[in-house]
This record gives C-alpha cells, structure tokens and sequence, in this order.
C-alpha cells in the first residue's frame, strides 16, 4: 500500500507537546499513540476528530495523568504522525474500527 509518512523532524520543537511518541506496526502501517501516566493506572482513551491530531490534547494529558490516569492518545490513521495512505478508498470506518482495536487489543487497555 502507499502510503505517506511525515517526517519526524515536522513534530520537533511543537509548543507545550512535550510527549514521547509510539507506534504499533498495524497493516503496514505504522501508527502513533501517546501514553503517559502509570501502566496500571486507569485509562483514559482520549480521540481526536477531523482535522485534527493527538496534539489537540497537549493541555488535558498533564493533568490526567497527575489525576492518577493513564492518558492514551492515538493518532488516527491518515492523521499527525500516523501514516498516511495515499488511495482515498482506504479511508473507511470500518479499518479506522479495526485500527482501534489493534490497539486497545495491543496496549491490554481496560
């Protein structure tokens, strides 16, 4: 599949998102997530909309995770630093469903 990829140095020096990324290979596809806060903690799954991206919540994940949560915030594909696919047919509800799963499923998140 085509896709495209951001370039990381894009994301460097982003105001207040001081966060370090991480990706799941799903499909081909590389996909970001932020996790912060303590593993054990309970979690708190925060989801971005059109247009935007994982950086939306720069302001709400220190406090979460001070409140004793553990902040997930992925970013979807098509979006930030996710991939990119390049064929708009990939972009269906469905594999954005599929995708979350891989994760919740990946992350043993509860």
């Amino acid at each position: 599949m085509h896709h495209y990829r951001t370039p990381d140095a894009a994301f460097e020096a982003l105001p207040d998102f001081p966060f370090e990324p991480h990706y799941l290979e799903w499909n081909g596809l590389r996909v970001h997530h932020l996790d912060e806060g303590a593993a054990d903690a309970p979690v708190m799954l925060l989801m971005h909309g059109e247009p935007t991206w994982s950086y939306l919540y720069r302001n709400w994940i220190p406090p979460l995770a001070a409140a004793g949560f553990r902040v997930i915030v992925p970013d979807h594909v098509g979006f930030g630093r996710s991939d990119k696919p390049i064929d708009d047919d990939w972009y269906v509800i469905e594999r954005h469903c599929e995708r979350l799963r891989h994760l919740i499923d990946t992350l043993d998140l509860r």
